[in-house]
């Protein structure tokens, strides 16, 4: 699914053309997705000025007066800015039109994604119990070590946890691991508190480089503007099993991590 950089790279992508502009109406063409969709998004939105997209995690949040719209990309979603008139492909769920004759087009073939609602002043319950964002000052090698200690689980699946932090899916996580030098299946709490800066930093450099690049091109996902993404060039370890080592040569292992397909250099991770 899209990770933290795709979903950083929609924000971005869409916040010029959204951000400002005023909700006329919401068309559902279906009255959910993963989940119902709730009524105030059709009762409350319309007539609102989206004032700022954020991201939290990897959900986005269209800020309003009166609440937010929540997404989620899911597996296969995807969001795109149109001609309100623009024709209605299959699988084009939602359509929130504003006021320069565009619409935010919610297009979703799994339906794995969500459109939901946060009131003002509130936390919706998906986000509550979220760890920091990984490119935040409160992410860093002594918070990690702190958190891991006594966790006996593969450190791959520690550093995935959405309570430890958020953001940091698969495809960044092996990447990581592998910069940082560090077994996928050494045991959290084994890792010592310089090794987890190394993982830090590791991680925040990844995902910023990701960022920069626009995000990993996967099978589902491609931008707003319809480019695909750069970053997948340049992946290390992940998706390339039984392919050499790009640092000493040596064949990679691969194996399945909290029912996750992941690859790793058994000389070089330790």
């Amino acid at each position: 699914m899209p990770e933290l950089p795709e979903v950083e790279t929609t924000r971005r992508g869409l916040a010029p053309h959204v951000v400002g502009r005023r909700v006329t109406r919401v068309v559902l063409r279906r009255p959910d997705l993963r989940w119902p969709i709730p009524r105030e998004v059709q009762a409350v939105l319309p007539g609102q000025r989206i004032d700022a997209i954020h991201r939290r995690a990897k959900y986005l949040l269209a800020e309003t007066a009166a609440g937010s719209a929540l997404l989620h990309l899911g597996m296969s979603g995807s969001l795109r800015v149109l001609p309100a008139d623009a024709p209605v492909r299959a699988h084009d769920h939602v359509d929130i039109v504003l006021d320069d004759g565009h619409a935010l087009r919610f297009h979703d073939p799994r339906r794995f994604g969500c459109l939901l609602w946060q009131a003002p002043g509130e936390t919706h319950p998906l986000l509550a119990g979220l760890g920091p964002e990984p490119l935040s000052e409160a992410f860093d090698g002594d918070y990690l070590f702190q958190r891991s200690r006594g966790r006996k689980v593969p450190v791959k699946s520690f550093l995935m946890d959405q309570s430890v932090v958020v953001g940091v899916g698969n495809i960044y996580a092996a990447e990581a691991l592998f910069l940082a030098g560090i077994a996928p299946l050494r045991a959290a709490g084994q890792v010592s508190r310089g090794r987890y800066a190394a993982l830090a930093q590791a991680a925040q450099s990844i995902l910023a480089h990701a960022i920069e690049r626009g995000g990993t091109t996967l099978r589902d996902f491609i931008h707003p503007d319809g480019a695909p993404g750069y970053f997948e060039q340049e992946l290390r370890v992940y998706g390339r099993a039984g392919q050499p080592c790009p640092r000493c040569g040596r064949t990679l292992r691969h194996a399945s991590i909290g029912q996750r397909a992941s690859v790793w250099c058994g000389h070089c991770q330790r």
